[in-house]
């Protein structure tokens, strides 16, 4: 058996996805050569998995806003001074909102 100083790869080549995957090994003065031949793989799909398109994340970003939608206005006049009713409304009603901007 030879006696190997070092290595060294001479090559990396693309297959077509179908051919399996090669390598050759040649000892040359004390130097392990290798070449290999590597499978292209199958196409896959157009992006990673989880990623959407654009346009899809623009139709959901354009009705994100129907969440509100079923809140009415508050439909009050302001005191000109403290009224326990019209502020418990004002909290009722923002807490509604809240609720109905909740995702999920």
């Amino acid at each position: 058996m030879p006696t190997i100083s070092s290595t060294q790869v001479d090559g990396v080549t693309t297959l077509p996805p179908a051919d399996p995957a090669t390598i050759s090994v040649q000892v040359v003065d004390g130097v392990l050569h290798l070449t290999f031949g590597i499978s292209q793989g199958q196409e896959g799909q157009a992006g990673p998995p989880g990623e959407v398109t654009t346009a899809a994340l623009d139709v959901a970003i354009s009705g994100s806003s129907n969440n509100s939608n079923a809140v009415a206005a508050l439909g009050e006049m302001a005191d000109s001074c403290y009224h326990q009713p019209q502020m418990q409304g004002l909290i009722n009603k923002m807490d509604e909102l809240i609720n109905a901007l909740r995702r999920g």
